[in-house]
């Protein structure tokens, strides 16, 4: 490929803006798809059914994880540290395994289809209303954390101000997500993660062109540019925030829909599986590019790293492929945002709405409640976003959640899948202890005392005091042979597990065959694209091969579906699978 580069204004050219508002379409129209579906069966728009296939969780939970804040958070820290940002991310491949292995067939052995719904049987109403606040508000701030940095990488590379990309963006994602419900969250994600994989491919190459090759890249790099530790991130804060993402991915109420939306708890340990593996392999391609841009560009200062990877784009891409790049990251962004706005949309039409409104409401009320929420709550977290310059940079704001709210959250739910003496006071005190603690250290002390902790003691204080605090109840609980009333009356009283419709099913095959569609049109365009590159033969290669995968996976569903029929599963069938 031969280099582009951009003068100061970074303005992309209109066939950039182009491949973007294609892109753009092909996710809206998505949403769209499944809308009217989605308005008339409350169990396909807030559960997808109930039935999905594993592969598609799998997807969605890992993309979901991801965000443009992948290439700005983190690829701000591999530009200034190296490896270090790797390390990072392979933590998270570690958490999924002990998800896999612990939790997520835990979730879907509950019968639940959320963590609301679970919170109010195993505790009570209070308990759920206490949490569902809570979550509702760290759903803003999380959100609000994945749209500011797609709003950087977008404003980078067009005349527009980082308000106005930052609005935008947010407004399409809050659309398609009210349109379809979690049906089209999941498809939309199995669509933008092979755009994100197209394009962060096709960097690869022309970045390490430009730097005259892997082996000169080594060379150059900063002294300790590849020692998987620092002061600031030392092996003790890797353990703790394994801690962490093992409370986020196995606790975090978005991404438990996706275990308890698949049929069996072995395809809910499948789920995870795949996330973990996904994972695995994903911090050595994503983090490469920013760490190339800091042997071309040493000299970026202060939050400038949080464009390192934009900018390393700009320089090495031909035109059309900026405008591939920006659509992988803002389809990444797209998919985190989508899930966590579709997770409160929800809770909130379930689990306030209904339970504490409207009784009687009915699905097609929930569903128009649960559209109108999105839109609410979308614009709240387009208006956090906006304040986040302000908040010390994307970098703070994302630790600082990991420090204060993910154990206080996540963990106290998490230890109740496992313990029958956990009630309703131990976890809430759990919870109210562990954000005191949290907030105290990251706000108070270093007013008072003008010190202010490690990263690695205010993630150690965040995933271990949580543990501490449910042990010390536990023990106690068992010194004095008490059981919780509410763990013994929901284990003897399951939720009831929905049977599985001929809608369902349909809908199900629906939304596979929707998939291959868009991969089709992904691959063409991608192909054309590498056409219109001067016959850039890498991207021609990457758009053949989603074109010919797609085309395969096609052919094989057509066959399949051509000699099987629908069939209704027995509803009083074990939950547990094989």
């Amino acid at each position: 490929m031969s280099p582009n580069i951009f003068d100061n204004s970074h303005i992309m050219i209109p066939l950039d803006v182009l491949v973007m508002i294609v892109f753009a379409i092909l996710i809206f129209a998505i949403g769209v798809a499944f809308t009217r579906v989605g308005s008339k069966d409350g169990q396909a728009f807030f559960e997808a059914g109930g039935d999905t296939p594993w592969w598609i969780n799998g997807l969605s939970l890992f993309i979901s994880y991801f965000s443009a804040g992948t290439f700005v958070v983190w690829g701000s820290i591999a530009y200034k540290h190296g490896v270090v940002a790797n390390v990072i991310q392979l933590t998270m491949a570690i958490s999924g395994i002990i998800v896999a292995m612990f939790v997520a067939g835990k979730w879907k052995r509950t019968g639940t289809r959320t963590a609301s719904e679970f919170i109010g049987l195993r505790f009570d109403i209070k308990t759920q209303q206490f949490y569902t606040v809570l979550v509702l508000f760290l759903s803003l701030a999380h959100t609000a954390s994945v749209l500011y940095p797609v709003g950087k990488m977008v404003q980078l590379a067009t005349p527009f101000s980082l308000n106005t990309c930052i609005v935008v963006i947010g407004l399409v994602v809050i659309l398609y997500t009210a349109a379809g419900g979690l049906w089209a969250v999941l498809v939309t994600d199995v669509v933008q993660f092979i755009i994100l994989m197209a394009a962060v491919v096709i960097v690869i190459p022309a970045s390490l062109a430009d730097v005259g090759g892997m082996q000169q890249f080594i060379n150059k790099a900063p002294a300790h540019f590849f020692e998987p530790f620092n002061e600031d991130y030392t092996a003790l804060f890797m353990l703790a925030f394994v801690g962490y993402q093992t409370y986020y991915i196995g606790g975090n109420w978005a991404y438990v829909q996706r275990y308890t939306s698949v049929s069996t708890e072995r395809n809910a340990k499948k789920v995870a599986y795949l996330f973990a593996a996904l994972y695995l392999i994903s911090p050595l391609v994503w983090m490469l590019p920013p760490m190339i841009y800091r042997v071309i560009n040493p000299s970026l200062e202060g939050l400038e790293p949080e464009g390192a990877y934009m900018m390393l784009c700009q320089r090495v891409l031909p035109a059309g492929l900026i405008g591939l790049v920006l659509s992988g990251m803002v389809s990444a962004t797209s998919s985190k945002a989508n899930t966590t706005i579709n997770l409160a949309a929800t809770v909130f039409a379930k689990d306030v709405y209904k339970n504490l409104i409207r009784p009687l409401s009915s699905d097609r009320e929930q569903i128009f409640v649960a559209r109108l929420f999105t839109v609410v709550f979308g614009i709240a977290t387009i208006g956090v976003a906006l304040l986040i310059p302000r908040l010390g940079g994307i970098v703070e704001l994302v630790l600082s959640i990991a420090s204060i709210a993910g154990g206080a959250l996540f963990a106290p739910i998490i230890w109740s899948l496992y313990s029958k003496r956990i009630t309703a006071f131990s976890v809430v005190f759990t919870t109210l202890l562990t954000l005191s603690v949290c907030l105290y250290f990251k706000l108070l002390h270093p007013v008072f005392f003008q010190v202010k902790l490690s990263r690695m003691l205010e993630t150690s204080i965040g995933v271990f005091l949580p543990l501490l605090s449910l042990f010390a109840f536990e023990s106690y609980y068992r010194s004095i042979n008490r059981l919780s009333s509410s763990a013994l009356q929901f284990e003897s009283e399951p939720p009831v597990v929905k049977a599985i419709t001929v809608g369902v099913k349909q809908q199900n095959a629906f939304g596979v065959k929707v998939i291959i569609i868009a991969a089709i049109v992904v691959g063409a365009g991608i192909f054309v694209l590498g056409l219109l590159a001067k016959n850039d033969l890498v991207v021609m290669v990457v758009g053949a091969v989603i074109l010919i995968l797609a085309l395969l996976a096609g052919a094989r569903i057509s066959m399949t579906s051509g000699r099987s029929t629908v069939a209704l599963p027995d509803a009083t069938k074990n939950r547990k699978g094989n």
